[in-house]
């Protein structure tokens, strides 16, 4: 069985092409290669001894989708979005470019899967559809509130659309609403690498830590949490990759119950940005240079899942603990400086 994994060299979606080649599947990766590396194609096949196809194409341009499909659309079974801008911070200046991005490359993609006959797709979803959360912590059935930011909202339009496609074509899908995906493969031969200046915490903080950047600044220290520091449930990437397989595995195996499924993908529990500094100084030995700086726009205070459903219906659980999460980012980011 084959599976076209979009924005498969980013973070997570490496990390899913890994699991589903160890599960048997035959993957192919369409990617931009906006913010990833074409030798994590290379990476990949290292981990697994099997090379995974790919094709360099940008998504959200009809004909290069267009494209994409042709190439190997009749051999697919289904589709793992993750081809999306994601930073927070960067969808409340650039909105615009977030929404044609995000929605069009769903649009693309849905599309052509109607034409070619594909009926199962995962979409990369997020937390952040709940906005600030009333009660914590938040289930599937919790209240999908106002965006905070740009990015979320095209989370929130995107499960809106795959409700109406799915209730009108053959196409089944799921919604993986995740949490915070940090840390790194075990072999470090993959991880986390954004283009420029990270948005995301720990690429901060273990380039922080490596000397590439001079100081980490964490944003807030008013919010009314235990140490004023914003909390988020943080889950380590692999465990992540494997609901992802699971979720697939679910819609070919006709066990979904419904056209479109949502499930939380989180490890239950919530960390501060404190608590997170903390354990990598104490798994590292490294003694990280930060200050406070003042709020970021679109941050939300704190969130954190509950997992029963996730437990119950996909029979998958987080089994990493933060510490595994801040120490494998570190090896990772020690594996890079090697190289340099």
């Amino acid at each position: 069985m084959k599976v076209l994994i979009t924005g498969g060299c980013g973070f997570i979606g490496s990390h899913t092409c890994v699991e589903l080649q160890n599960a048997g599947f035959d993957v192919v990766i369409a990617d931009d290669l906006s913010n990833s590396k074409a030798e994590v194609v290379d990476r990949i096949e290292q981990i697994t001894n099997k090379r995974p196809e790919f094709i360099k194409a940008n998504l959200s341009d009809k004909e290069e989708c267009k494209k994409v499909f042709e190439a190997c659309g009749k051999d697919i079974v289904g589709v793992i979005n993750f081809a999306a801008f994601k930073a927070v911070g960067e969808s409340m200046t650039k909105p615009i470019e977030y929404y044609k991005n995000n929605l069009g490359i769903l649009l693309n993609v849905l599309d052509n899967m109607r034409q070619y006959g594909v009926s199962y797709f995962v979409q990369s979803s997020s937390c952040t559809v709940y906005g600030e959360p009333d009660s914590l912590p938040i289930k599937e059935t919790s209240p999908v509130k106002d965006a905070t930011s740009p990015y979320g909202h095209t989370k929130q339009i995107a499960e809106q659309m795959l409700g109406f496609i799915t209730s009108a074509s053959d196409i089944k899908a799921i919604a993986l609403r995740y949490f915070n995906p940090i840390g790194a493969h075990e072999s470090a031969l993959i991880g986390e690498l954004p283009n420029g200046v990270p948005n995301n915490l720990l690429p901060f903080i273990t380039q922080t830590a490596a000397g590439i950047r001079k100081e980490l600044r964490v944003f807030g220290n008013d919010y009314p949490t235990p140490d004023g520091t914003c909390i988020r449930d943080y889950i380590h990437v692999v465990d992540l990759a494997k609901a992802h397989v699971v979720a697939m595995k679910r819609m070919i195996e006709h066990k979904n119950k419904k056209d479109l499924e949502f499930f939380n993908i989180g490890t239950g529990h919530g960390y501060s940005v404190l608590q997170i500094i903390n354990s990598f100084e104490k798994t590292t030995g490294e003694k990280l240079n930060w200050s406070f700086a003042d709020r970021r726009a679109g941050d939300i205070i704190q969130i954190w899942a509950d997992t029963t459903f996730a437990k119950e219906e996909l029979g998958w659980q987080a089994k990493e603990d933060i510490d595994s999460m801040t120490l494998s980012a570190w090896k990772w980011q020690q594996r890079l400086d090697e190289k340099k």
